[in-house]
């Protein structure tokens, strides 16, 4: 809580560009300013109803920049400030997007090495894209980083109906989710049982009745099982850094995975007994310091600038 409110609402004057994607939505992309044409670019997909501006967003922009790499954030769909066109929404296993986001970089800039970085949700989404590609993600990117990423939906959603941490994060989110909802409610109303979704009290509840349904799941928990990043480790093949705190209220200590880490070379974890969610908070609060924001800019930055 202390790394939400100390975090500085500084960072670059973002040059918004809008995609039409190919199911007739679009996307918001905002960019760093370019500083050499020859720069590394790194995308950044944010977390759950998060945006460019959160506070770790702008931060990890910040340090990105300062190392010589070229920030794009992907604001997710409904996320950039204004509504998206479809019923669908984004989720924590939804990979069309960021591919089509990464594919189109690719192909407008084929001599700039590429990285991507994920904050929570946009962590899990980032693993399960590296993952799921034939390549292991190969094609996409050079490098990537994931902070704080919910490895198992499942654990992490029951983890946040049990502490009280966690139901203070569950209540902020579905205020915010209810709204986004309500913005629709006339697309929604042939597709979902809004009275359902409107009385959800917890993410698990709400993913139950709105998530999966608008996705095609059966269910919350067959979408937490399809989607969660831990099954997808293995087949990631490219280095990637994993930055975790064993405190965070969204996974349980026991749900960080460990046998994929052993397997796989091409990924590195770091963790902390304490860190809280996407925190890492450092230093005195005249002068603070966030520890994973600047881990995870130097390590694509070496990645990326070798």
């Amino acid at each position: 809580m202390l790394a939400r409110i100390l975090r500085s609402a500084s960072g670059p004057a973002y040059e918004r560009e809008r995609i039409e994607i190919p199911d007739g939505d679009f996307l918001d992309l905002d960019w760093a300013p370019e500083v050499d044409r020859s720069e590394p670019i790194v995308l950044v997909l944010h977390g759950l109803e998060g945006s460019a501006n959160r506070g770790n967003v702008r931060g990890v922009c910040r340090e990105l920049i300062a190392r010589g790499v070229r920030p794009v954030v992907l604001n997710f769909r409904g996320c950039g400030g204004e509504p998206n066109r479809l019923p669908q929404f984004y989720h924590s296993g939804e990979t069309g997007d960021p591919r089509y986001v990464l594919e189109q970089i690719r192909a407008r800039y084929p001599s700039r090495r590429i990285g991507a970085i994920g904050f929570s949700l946009g962590g899990n989404v980032l693993l399960k894209l590296l993952g799921e590609d034939p390549r292991g993600g190969a094609d996409l990117v050079q490098a990537a980083v994931a902070i704080s990423v919910p490895y198992d939906l499942a654990a992490g959603s029951r983890l946040l109906e049990q502490s009280l941490m966690g139901r203070f994060y569950s209540a902020h989110f579905l205020r915010s989710l209810h709204a986004k909802v309500r913005s629709k409610e006339t697309m929604l109303e042939p597709l979902l049982e809004l009275d359902a979704v409107f009385s959800s009290r917890t993410i698990w509840e709400f993913d139950d009745r709105a998530t999966a349904p608008l996705n095609g799941f059966e269910d919350a928990a067959h979408y937490y099982r399809v989607c969660s990043s831990s099954g997808f480790l293995a087949a990631i093949g490219v280095p990637t850094l994993l930055l975790h705190a064993e405190d965070d209220p969204f996974l349980p200590a026991d749900s960080i995975p460990i046998q994929p880490l052993l397997e796989n070379p091409q990924l590195s974890m770091v963790r902390h007994r304490r860190g809280g969610h996407v925190g890492f908070l450092e230093g005195p609060p005249w002068a603070p310091r966030f520890w994973a924001d600047e881990e995870a800019a130097r390590y694509l930055a070496g990645q990326l600038l070798t």
